[in-house]
């Protein structure tokens, strides 16, 4: 028998996992193509999404195809097969396949894209590079003294005061509350119209801002008052397990030329382009799968030996500077892991679902 889930259902699961939410601002992810109610019950997962791709999601049945570069990235005013793209989603639509992408929302999660590259290089002690702002917030609310615990589970059961390695995080001290409802009030404490004075603990939160919906959701649920007074706050603390790249080191340092040979060889690859060589030992080593010229001062200031990424120009190796080996190893090269990670998760979400990878080898680049 058959295991069916809807497209929403599975776009749901993605987004428990890598939130679209901390997708960078240009990009474009989540359901990009299909109903969310249109159901499915085998699903294809690749790296791109292209017209072969398509065909392969029909041959084999595939109502879903689960991808990381998005193909539709900046907005289509039309769908006439003019080009790749819309030939591809215009292919996708005919056959009711439908396309979810999770680009850099999977890139900025802790044991995402750049996290699993340092892993095939055998790096260890790995953080994230860059953290990402502007991710937090708090939650300050006012309960009543005997239903504190009550509104405190409800709050931890939906994500809030989990800070790094550590969860049910809080902070409350005591103090008068009063209020006053008027005639068509319904207070649980107290009587309308009369002035009510309460002992009542103030509580402070720290939660991620995608989970705020559900955390104003079972505060609303657990508090006894019929209107539920509370503030959120943004906070400006970096996130350290959401962000771009990845950072860890070696057991061992080894020569700038031995740790190129052990890139071409975890890698598999035909070549790559580096900055100059010198005497520095390689040990302490950050990695951004795909275009990561971005992130070169970010890791020359974490102290990084080398920085393995994609999509250097000419001019972007001069930032080395003598203090870092730059190597730029391909943009489908430093991701190649990806399609194995979504359907590792996705294996584990939905066991017994029908998941398949792709045969289809997408990079666009070739070798002579």
């Amino acid at each position: 028998m058959k295991i069916s889930k809807t497209f929403g259902q599975i776009a749901a699961l993605m987004d428990q996992w890598a939130p679209t939410f901390y997708a960078e601002d240009f990009d474009n992810v989540g359901l990009l193509v299909g109903r969310k109610s249109t159901p499915c019950n085998k699903i294809l997962v690749t790296h791109d999404v292209n017209e072969e791709v398509v065909d392969e999601a029909i041959a084999k049945e595939c109502q879903l195809i689960i991808c990381f570069h998005p193909i539709i990235f900046s907005g289509l005013k039309k769908l006439t097969g003019a080009n790749y793209v819309e030939k591809t989603v215009l292919k996708a639509i005919e056959n009711k396949i439908g396309i979810y992408a999770t680009h850099t929302a999977l890139d900025n999660h802790k044991e995402g894209i750049s996290y699993i590259l340092g892993e095939a290089l055998g790096l260890k002690e790995q953080s994230i590079l860059i953290p990402k702002k502007n991710t937090l917030s708090l939650l300050s609310t006012y309960v009543p003294v005997e239903a504190k615990e009550k509104v405190m589970n409800a709050l931890h059961t939906a994500g809030a005061g989990s800070v790094g390695n550590y969860s049910h995080c809080s902070f409350s001290h005591t103090g008068e509350g009063q209020f006053k409802g008027n005639e068509a009030s319904n207070p649980s404490l107290g009587e309308k119209e009369n002035l009510t004075k309460v002992e009542e603990q103030h509580l402070q939160l720290v939660f991620k801002n995608h989970l705020q919906p559900k955390i104003i959701a079972a505060l609303k649920e657990a508090h006894p008052y019929e209107e539920v007074a509370y503030e959120i706050i943004a906070l400006e603390n970096l996130q350290k397990d959401i962000g771009l790249g990845s950072i860890g080191r070696f057991p061992s340092a080894m020569t700038a030329e031995d740790f190129l040979m052990h890139l071409k060889k975890e890698l598999n690859l035909a070549f790559l382009r580096h900055s100059e060589t010198n005497a520095n030992k390689i040990q302490k080593v950050a990695v951004l799968g795909g275009s990561g010229s971005f992130a070169i001062q970010a890791a020359k200031a974490r102290g990084a030996d080398a920085l393995v990424t994609a999509d250097l120009k000419y001019h972007d190796f001069f930032q080395a500077e003598k203090e870092i080996l730059l190597v730029d190893a391909g943009h489908y090269e430093t991701e190649q892991g990806t399609k194995k990670l979504i359907v590792d998760y996705l294996s584990k979400k939905i066991p017994n679902f029908a998941i398949t990878l792709s045969e289809v080898n997408t990079n666009p680049v070739k070798y002579f």
